[in-house]
């Protein structure tokens, strides 16, 4: 008897919490199933994306093989309206970029590599395109403009090589002790082998004008003592007189 009243009162009890908690359980798992859906749906829109944006940068790149420009730029242009949160979209800018140069159009080329800076694309691709957009700098002879997108960069990957580009620039600017020491920076990097010549980088070190004479200013020579009065002569040779 106590046994079945025991097991009366645990009914009521479950039946008193399931009154109270029950519609908490019940929007809990509904909650869970919908954040459940919604995740599974995200990740395959994700995926749907990226095979979308792989598929329009394979077309991207035959264009840039084929040299057709247009057709590279329509790609690229869709490919930054529809996918432009995939990796896809960062590559195409590189890819473009590279396009430009190709045709002799290397503002074009600066100003679609500048675009990658300022967009989120992945780190490692910002690297790239900012190592492309130093060279093209150097190369259209904006030595100061390639010093202000380099200095104060780090990275362990592209130290040596910006560390090369900005002796360049710093050499053109004729600001050779500034040169000497980017040079040395990259001698100095264990990664400088698998990125860059260091024979070539040491030349370019030893080029340099000696000692980066041009960064020193001669000292100003001190003014010759003026004579002092009992020194002074008038014009007939003789010392002046009151």
């Amino acid at each position: 008897m106590d046994d079945l009243l025991s097991e009366k009162e645990q009914i009521e009890q479950i039946r008193s919490w399931w009154s109270e908690y029950g519609g908490y359980v019940i929007g809990g798992v509904g909650l869970g199933i919908a954040i459940l859906v919604g995740f599974n749906y995200f990740e395959s829109s994700r995926l749907k994306a990226q095979l979308a944006g792989s598929t329009m940068y394979e077309t991207l790149t035959s264009h840039v093989v084929d040299g057709d420009l247009d057709a590279a730029e329509q790609v690229a242009d869709t490919l930054a309206a529809e996918y432009g949160s995939t990796a896809y979209a960062a590559q195409a800018k590189l890819a473009l970029a590279r396009l430009y140069m190709d045709k002799n159009r290397d503002q074009d080329a600066v100003d679609v590599l500048q675009e990658l800076l300022a967009s989120d694309a992945d780190i490692a691709l910002k690297h790239l395109g900012r190592t492309r957009l130093a060279r093209i700098l150097l190369y259209q002879g904006h030595a100061q403009e390639t010093v202000d997108l380099l200095e104060g960069q780090e990275s362990e990957a592209f130290g040596a090589i910006w560390n090369e580009l900005l002796g360049d620039a710093y050499r053109e600017l004729g600001r050779y002790q500034e040169a000497a020491e980017a040079y040395q920076n990259v001698m100095l990097n264990p990664m400088a082998q698998a990125t860059v010549d260091p024979r070539l980088v040491q030349w370019k070190l030893l080029d340099l004008p000696e000692a980066a004479a041009a960064e020193s200013a001669e000292p100003e020579a001190a003014p010759a003592d003026e004579p002092s009065v009992d020194e002074t002569v008038d014009d007939t040779g003789e010392e002046g007189s009151e």
